[in-house]
This record gives structure tokens, sequence and C-alpha cells, in this order.
């Protein structure tokens, strides 16, 4: 299942690398993209985890780039 997301204030393509490494991180996501000039996120996972990795991209995406905002 894929998901995307709107980004908001991601403010260079390193910060998007960073980002899109920790997100791709969260236990049960099979891929992550975020793209700085579409400044969007698209993530894969299995959908019976879909749920739960979408309350953590929030906290993940604050810690790893405080200044940007992930629109759930």
């Amino acid at each position: 299942m894929k998901k995307t997301f709107k980004i908001e204030d991601l403010d260079c393509p390193n910060c998007a690398a960073k980002l899109e490494k920790a997100i791709g991180s969260i236990e049960g996501v099979t891929r992550a993209g975020v793209s700085f000039i579409a400044q969007k996120m698209i993530i894969e996972a299995e959908e019976k985890d879909m749920e739960s990795i979408v309350k953590q991209i929030p906290a993940v995406a604050k810690k790893t780039i405080p200044e940007c905002r992930v629109i759930i």
C-alpha cells in the first residue's frame, strides 16, 4: 500500500535525504521517498502496518528536521 503526504518547510535536498532515511527506518516501512522539489513524501508498507506507521511520522519528522511539518 502507498500513501502520499505533503511536507511544509523542507528547505534543502540534504534535509529531504535525512527525512527519507529516518522515515524509512520506521518498522514496517518497505520504501520511503521524499521529494524536495515537490515537497511531498511517499511511503510504502503493508496495509496492516500503515495506521501505526502514520502515527509515528510526525514525531520522526520533527526529531529529524525540526522546522519541517508532514501533513497527515
